[in-house]
């Protein structure tokens, strides 16, 4: 402890130079947009490459399981494929109605929380790819999230196990529409609420994006209904659904974002639509 105190004393000079210099580099930080967006950009290109590195090990210890994964894969393609009749007469299609494969980027997940109340995830993508906020992450099984904020190299992805998310979505045998949320309990599950009580509803109907959001096109799969709720106040013409995830939000390798280069349009129109109001 004598020596600890003999240090002090020693440098206590350096000691205080060194105090009042975090606390003023602190402040500036706080009241200066231009220099705290700086540090956060920093923050994430330093933060993507130890994620990165982290990542690497881990895959090379799960190659057996992605090899068997796409394997199974490929299986499922062929088994597509030998259902055609006449391969002859097959139409090239987009893998995603109103995206071109050409907007599709392609990146993998370095960094995934998914235990607390506001979940994000980190991609080895950014500007430099063309990643922008607002864009939709994706992948084969489902929706993953919607991107938050970017850096050179790398994404950072506002995952849909995050209490602030809120999405279009829709039960797809019927149309009815409703807001995809997540109340922080399970990783398995989100919720669907305000969808209407006239609405045909059953345990294991399929929940697909809706057409109603500028960040996913329709269709795109989320779940599966596993239970049913009334809302408490009997008045109320809602139903709140619980919905079992296509995705193990736990374990995510590659994605794909989206670019939909007609979201800015039509945020303008909206935009432009409320001033008017």
């Amino acid at each position: 402890m004598q020596q600890i105190f003999n240090f002090i004393t020693r440098n206590s000079y350096r000691l205080l130079f060194l105090l009042l210099l975090g606390i003023s580099l602190a402040l500036t930080i706080q009241f200066h947009s231009f220099h705290r967006s700086k540090i956060i950009s920093s923050a994430n290109v330093i933060s993507g490459s130890v994620y990165q590195e982290v990542n690497n090990a881990k895959e090379y210890l799960n190659l057996k399981k992605e090899n068997d994964e796409l394997a199974l894969e490929n299986a499922r393609l062929r088994s597509a494929l030998f259902q055609v009749k006449d391969s002859s007469f097959m139409t090239k299609m987009d893998s995603i109605k109103g995206v071109k494969p050409s907007d599709i980027v392609v990146a993998k997940v370095i960094k995934n929380s998914y235990s607390v109340y506001e979940n994000y995830l980190t991609l080895d993508a950014g500007q430099k790819d063309g990643i922008k906020p607002d864009m939709g992450v994706i992948n084969s099984q489902g929706i993953v999230g919607i991107i938050d904020d970017t850096s050179q190299n790398y994404a950072t992805v506002a995952s849909i196990l995050n209490k602030k998310s809120r999405i279009n979505a829709k039960i797809k045998k019927s149309n009815h529409f409703g807001s995809l949320i997540w109340n922080g309990k399970s990783t398995g599950f989100v919720q669907l609420i305000d969808v209407p009580r006239l609405a045909d509803i059953k345990k294991g109907d399929t929940v697909v994006t809706g057409g109603q959001s500028v960040i996913f096109p329709e269709n795109i799969n989320i779940g599966t209904i596993h239970r049913v709720f009334r809302d408490k106040d009997n008045q109320t013409n809602f139903y709140t659904l619980e919905i079992k995830l296509f995705n193990d939000m736990t374990n995510l390798g590659h994605v794909y974002i989206l670019k939909n280069k007609g979201t800015e349009e039509m945020k303008a129109l909206e935009n432009q639509r409320k001033k008017d109001e």
